[in-house]
């Protein structure tokens, strides 16, 4: 029989924190959230399901499983482990290649740096010296884009993909190898497959990817990305844009960019849901046409310049079947939203931030809209709308108010404030700049600079940054309301808007114009069916239009506003 001091220690004991090790293995009822699970759950779930279809470099239809396609990722992930990189650049198009490598190097317990390729090449080199990269993959068309970085860490060593339709051989290439190479390193350490890697991560608020901003105005910034808040956006996604509302599995088309906002979580979130993702090297609107017809494609994401080529294409027509559209990256035009529906194109229309995971509010479509008139409903539909299934509401907050203290403007449709967001997807906060962190965050909230109006049915809509409220004579003129009035003259394709200096109102509009495929326009035909055709308020109507062949767009869509003010101070076009 024990005697009072031992009896004393076990029920003390009760109290008393437990071991690390007795707390892990009661623990039943959780795991870390990492979405690098979702691969090899799929390829446990449907081995052969199709994962990819692509059409390689050298012109070849290329299609994987889905059990394929772990093996790859797990190939890398192993090859990675084996050198001990941590930090590893991408600087791909949407290949095969750029998707494996999403999960190869997470599962490998590393950190991924995706680049825009269409960033100069000084950008680029700053970017991968920033991140610490200590490898790179790179698609073998861009590898003269590293030229400036392979000067200045000749060290650093480089992952070529050729991406071709051969695994091994002649036409394969560097990546391939790294492949092979890993799946070797596993059999010879005992084959313990995904057993042995971080499918699951070890810490869900651990660093899955540097995600870094355009950097239109300033450095570019590196956005930190953890494997839970990826993991809820994916899991968000797949609600939001009905990636799994099919019987069938979901045919997902990537025309948005894999490099942005980790392709706004999808290649996590239609892997969640097993289905294909047809990769594309470039935009190309008749090979799309051509996907969506014969494909049976049945999701896609897109900023509104590519829907509106998209949907101005002559091989456009009506599909028989509806594709539903991710639309963001910028607010899109009720116009454009009643071409889409024309043409079976059903809009989902979402907004948000590289600082929260890419998309983090919608626009809801009520079934009440459908007695309202088709002006007023389109209307409704390019609203930003509310707040996502894994983020909190979102909130609309005075501008004016001192740093730090947060008051939301009335809901009334009419004052203007700031969209803040906040919870489980916004960013961890800036790599490397903890004054920019603190600014980001300031007050407890995530602050995205975008001016919008909050609606009596709590729905936000933009009107603009802050930078880009043109306020002529008093009155605030929103660029992006202007520039959704003028894509409504039958002519135009596209239109940007931005100040420019005028001694009696202080600043006045200017807009440029694109001009539809087969017609002719004046910007003098333009602000007389503004003045007298449009509805358009006196007060906004462009004193200049200018009609160009084409408008600066970002690599995501957006039209660089930055470049369009230095067109106005006469910037020599081709240099900007």
């Amino acid at each position: 029989m024990s005697g009072p001091k031992s009896r004393l220690q076990q029920f003390t004991s009760h109290f008393l924190p437990s071991s690390h090790s007795d707390k892990a293995s009661h623990i039943v009822n959780r795991h870390t959230l990492s979405p690098t699970f979702f691969l090899p759950r799929a390829a446990a779930i449907e081995p052969n399901a199709q994962a990819i279809h692509h059409i390689t470099a050298n012109n070849q239809v290329l299609r994987r499983s889905y059990i394929e396609t772990a093996d790859r990722a797990r190939g890398l992930a192993y090859y990675l482990k084996k050198h001990g990189y941590k930090r590893v650049g991408i600087l791909c198009p949407n290949t095969p290649a750029f998707l494996e490598s999403i999960f190869g190097i997470a599962a490998g317990g590393a950190v991924n740096v995706a680049v825009n390729y269409r960033l100069k090449p000084e950008d680029i080199a700053y970017i991968f010296d920033h991140s610490d990269a200590d490898v790179i993959i790179v698609d073998q068309e861009y590898l003269g884009l590293l030229d400036e970085f392979r000067k200045q860490k000749p060290h650093i060593p480089l992952i070529v993909d050729t991406d071709t339709d051969a695994t091994e051989g002649e036409l394969s290439g560097p990546f391939d190898e790294a492949v092979l190479e890993g799946l070797r390193f596993d059999i010879e350490s005992g084959s313990h497959g995904w057993d042995g890697l971080e499918a699951q991560a070890a810490d869900e608020d651990s660093l899955i990817a540097l995600a870094y901003t355009s950097g239109t105005t300033a450095r570019p910034k590196g956005v930190e990305y953890i494997h839970r808040g990826c993991y809820l956006a994916a899991m968000s996604n797949v609600i939001e844009s009905g990636l799994n509302y099919l019987q069938d599995r979901c045919r997902y088309l990537w025309t948005l960019p894999m490099f942005h906002a980790m392709g706004w979580t999808f290649p996590w979130a239609i892997t969640a849901v097993r289905g294909t993702h047809y990769c594309l090297r470039k935009i190309d609107y008749p090979l799309i046409w051509k996907l969506l017809k014969e494909e049976n494609i049945t999701h896609f994401n897109a900023a509104p310049t590519v829907n509106t080529l998209l949907c101005a294409a002559k091989e456009a027509e009506k599909l028989p079947t509806p594709v539903r559209v991710t639309v963001a990256a910028s607010p899109p035009t009720p116009h454009l939203f009643e071409q889409m529906t024309n043409l079976n194109l059903q809009p989902v229309h979402v907004y948000g931030l590289t600082e929260t995971y890419g998309p983090i509010t919608k626009g809801y479509y009520l079934p009440e809209w459908d007695a309202i008139p088709t002006v007023e409903r389109y209307k409704k539909m390019a609203r930003q709308g509310h707040g996502f299934i894994g983020s909190l509401p979102v909130r609309v907050i005075k501008p004016e108010e001192p740093e730090g203290i947060i008051i939301d403007v009335q809901k009334d449709g009419k004052e203007i404030g700031e969209i803040v967001f906040l919870g489980n997807i916004c960013c961890k906060g800036y790599y490397k700049d903890p004054e920019a962190t603190n600014k980001l965050f300031a007050g407890g909230v995530l602050h995205s600079g975008d001016l919008a109006v909050w609606h009596p049915d709590g729905a936000i809509q933009i009107l603009d940054r802050a930078k880009d409220i043109i306020i002529s004579g008093g009155e605030n003129i929103s660029s992006v309301a202007l520039e959704s009035m003028l894509a409504t003259h039958p002519d135009i394709l596209e239109a940007g808007v931005v100040a420019v200096p005028d001694s009696h109102w202080g600043e006045r509009p200017k807009a440029f114009i694109t001009v539809q495929v087969g017609k002719q326009l004046k910007g003098e035909d333009v602000i007389e069916w503004a003045k007298h055709v449009s509805g358009i308020s006196r007060f906004m109507v462009p004193r200049e239009v200018e009609v160009v062949a084409e408008l600066p767009k970002t690599s995501t869509g957006k039209i660089k506003k930055n470049v369009l003010r230095e067109w106005v101070k006469g910037t020599d076009r081709k240099t900007v």
